[in-house]
């Protein structure tokens, strides 16, 4: 599994961690889901072949995404 190692350059107060994937209607858009975690928390395991699932868990072990990818974890670029 691939680790998410992002600097913490934004304070984490108010300046939520996206899970970035794919919109299943599109090949430019990404749908972004808010999650609990800093994005150091995150493991994602990249789909294998052409129709491979990537699964995104967090480091308690429950799975937060398996789907289509690819995605990325990433703390928001802006509060809200």
């Amino acid at each position: 599994m691939a680790r998410i190692n992002e600097p913490m350059a934004a304070s984490a107060l108010g300046h939520p961690t996206l899970l970035r994937v794919p919109a299943w209607y599109s090949e430019r858009i990404q749908d972004e889901i808010v999650l609990p975690l800093p994005p150091e928390e995150y493991d994602i395991e990249p789909g294998e072949g052409i129709n491979g699932r990537w699964v995104v868990t967090s480091s308690s072990g429950a799975v937060v995404y398996n789907g289509i990818g690819p995605v990325e974890v990433v703390r928001s670029p802006a509060p809200f």
